[in-house]
């Protein structure tokens, strides 16, 4: 239990009825999760709006309502309060509800289009190499110390994220890592939180669905950065062009990092091959188990934050040494004949590119690249022709399939796709709309020494089609038919 009083302390409130001087039994915004005692938030949210709902919340015994818009008929019997908005209330009604769990804790936030997951779960792993606990918030799961939590998306809602904060505070965390998506930014799901460090990785096309176009993408993004306290650092990946305009108003201190460029943290990648790569980080070779320069970006960018957060370097680089990919991202899986697939979660024109090029860095002239590759139903349209292209352009053979196609036909995403492929690459291209099928052709039309590549899903576990979600598996699908090449 808390005082309404004191979960509304930090708002700036219009309008209030009623008395502030009750006991709330704790917060929602969803009428189906209300319970006696609650306070109603009435959230205007992309697909309804909350105030529709206030009537249910009521009915279901919830104490206080804090809305945009007081109703004609208030109820005198609860206490309203007015504010301007009803997400951003949310999020600080939320952290004090929990006691502010972010300044009980050092919570580093990861944010740009891609090297997210990998960037937040390799520093959760590399602070319990270390000796310390710590707790993630990620697209693949959420940790409490070693508890594991299911994630249902890249950036819980407010409620959820402090919850969960308050829990790793509470269990001896020192530090936690989460993944901030643009979408939370923009959905004020962030705010209240105390950063003690912000991670800009890159930027590139995706969501577009959502933010309409690229500058209101950027925007989203730079708010994170404009958001951080004087006593905060911001790391930023300087072989990115935007990185500097991320940071252009933050008050936090700034650092960089590249392999490119420049910068505060460097980089250089000596051998790769499918093995790993070794690394000159800083001065110092590293050893690897990863592959790909974007990945060499990603591990530097750990390394840095480590740094920045005041980890000795050499056990930093000793912890990196022993690393290995999160699941879903590049995971390699072979048959004993030496055909190799790879698994990864590449859904945006950037990352498949950035996966193939590094494949076809690797590989040897005599091994072929096959890719399997979807799109997602109801997002951004406008990437499915650029994936499709990159696909065509950086492997021998492309089979264009179904991702989760959600409420779509999945062979409608795949003609938007092929639109994309240029008429000299055609014949090179497949279209099958079973996902199972289009994985088992490529695993067929592959020679003993070449290479699949499954990209789109990576670590998820289900493919949701008209609305249903049904086990499915990348990985799965792949050594069914390794298995069943094996015994006939």
């Amino acid at each position: 239990m808390r005082k309404l009083k004191e979960i509304l302390s930090e708002l700036e409130i219009r309008k209030c009825l009623g008395d502030t001087n009750i006991d709330v039994s704790g917060i929602c915004f969803d009428s189906r999760e209300a319970a006696p005692g609650n306070a109603f938030v009435a959230v205007r949210g992309t697909i309804t709006d909350g105030h529709k709902y206030i009537l249910a919340a009521i009915g279901a015994g919830v104490s206080a309502i804090v809305c945009e818009e007081l109703p004609a008929d208030a109820d005198d019997k609860l206490c309203w309060v007015v504010v301007e908005n009803s997400a951003r209330a949310l999020a600080y009604m939320s952290s004090a509800f929990y006691n502010h769990p972010s300044s009980r804790i050092r919570l580093v936030g990861v944010t740009g289009t891609n090297g997210k997951t990998t960037i937040a779960s390799l520093l959760y792993k590399m602070f319990l190499n270390l000796g310390y606990r710590a707790g993630l918030l990620s697209t693949i799961g959420n940790m409490i110390f070693r508890d594991q939590r299911p994630a249902s998306h890249t950036t819980p809602d407010p409620l959820q994220i402090n919850r969960l904060l308050s829990e790793m505070a509470d269990a001896g965390c020192e530090y936690a890592f989460m993944e901030v998506s643009s979408i939370a930014l923009h959905q004020h799901r962030t705010e209240g939180l105390c950063f003690d460090g912000a991670v800009f990785t890159n930027l590139s096309h995706d969501h577009l669905d959502y933010h309409g176009n690229f500058d209101s993408y950027i925007a989203a993004k730079k708010l994170f950065f404009d958001s951080l306290a004087k006593e905060s650092f911001a790391l930023v990946n300087a072989d990115d062009r935007r990185s500097s305009v991320m940071v252009q108003n933050t008050k936090a201190s700034v650092s960089s990092y590249a392999l490119k460029r420049g910068a505060d943290f460097k980089c250089r990648i000596l051998e790769e091959r499918f093995e790993g790569m070794l690394l000159n980080i800083d001065g110092t070779e590293v050893s690897t188990s990863f592959i790909g320069d974007f990945n060499a970006s990603n591990l530097l960018a750990v390394y840095a934050v480590s740094v920045l957060l005041g980890a000795n370097k050499t056990e930093a680089l000793t912890s990196i040494s022993t690393m290995t990919p999160v699941d879903g991202r590049l995971e390699i899986i072979r048959d004993p004949k030496g055909k190799t697939a790879i698994v990864d979660y590449a859904h945006t024109p950037d990352a498949l590119e950035n996966v193939l090029s590094a494949i076809n860095r690797i590989r040897r002239a005599n091994e072929a690249v096959i890719t399997v590759v979807g799109a997602g139903g109801d997002r951004d349209r406008s990437k499915r022709p650029l994936m499709a292209a990159i696909a065509a352009e950086k492997s021998d053979r492309v089979i264009l399939t179904s991702d989760n196609p959600r409420s779509e036909d999945p062979d409608a995403i795949i003609a938007d796709m092929m639109k994309g492929v240029a008429a000299g690459r055609l014949k090179n291209v497949l279209s099958i709309s079973s996902r199972s099928e289009a994985i088992k052709t490529a695993l067929m039309l592959a020679g003993d020494k070449d290479i699949v590549l499954v990209a789109g899903k990576g670590h998820e576990t289900y493919q949701e089609v008209k609305g249903t979600r049904s086990h499915f598996d990348d990985r799965e699908e792949i050594k069914k038919y390794m298995n069943q090449s094996q015994t006939t």
